[in-house]
């Protein structure tokens, strides 16, 4: 019989039916896919960039990065990812990253950006300096025979943004900076999770 968990601790016989409360205990146990572990929290003061180095991409396929009580200091200011692959050392910051986004206001107007060739992966978008957070997701950082890519959510007071990007080089990423796309300062908490997945052995 297959068992659900970490070796050498199984944890439950896998017998392919649960009732809600095994399934509420085995994700408090963080043994049920969809588990979130948080890897980092950071919050920047005063500077335009932090870094996540110990990501553990040989741990989780799936990263979920979450910015809240962001702000910076001057107009057009987006905050965005770049990706390392030697620990963090450097950051990619060449023309390897795509973007495809829509935007919708509350005046409502919408649209949307379609870009290649960009030196980073857009995360929270900006054009009237206001308040804002979002998420993304982070897939196959760890595997070196896929591309990284992403998705992602933000909204400012007035403007809803969402889209998806992608490093168009298959290679391990094992570091994240998360910084403004123009050198402005800002400030922020920003957290990294590592989503578990459903193990059966």
């Amino acid at each position: 019989m297959s068992y659900l968990g970490t070796q050498p601790n199984d944890v439950k016989k896998n017998t392919g039916l649960y009732t809600p409360s095994e399934i509420l205990q085995l994700t408090k146990d963080g043994s049920w896919g969809g588990s979130l572990e948080l890897i980092q929290e950071q919050t920047l003061s005063s500077g335009n960039s932090l870094q996540f180095t110990a990501i553990k991409e040989n741990v989780y396929d799936v990263h979920f990065l979450q910015a809240t009580n962001v702000e910076c200091g001057s107009l057009n200011t987006s905050i965005a990812v770049r990706l390392s692959n030697d620990g963090g050392s450097s950051y990619e910051a060449g023309t390897k990253y795509e973007l495809a986004l829509k935007y919708l206001t509350t005046g409502g107007s919408f649209g949307e950006v379609n870009s290649t060739g960009l030196g980073y992966l857009e995360f929270l978008s900006d054009s009237q300096n206001q308040n804002r957070g979002g998420y993304m997701y982070l897939y196959a950082l760890g595997n070196a025979s896929k591309y990284s890519f992403t998705t992602f959510q933000s909204m400012e007071e007035t403007t809803f943004t969402y889209g998806n990007g992608l490093y168009d080089t298959a290679e391990t990423m094992n570091a994240i900076q998360v910084l403004t796309t123009n050198s402005n300062n800002w400030t922020g908490t920003v957290s990294l999770y590592g989503i578990k997945q459903l193990w059966v052995t």
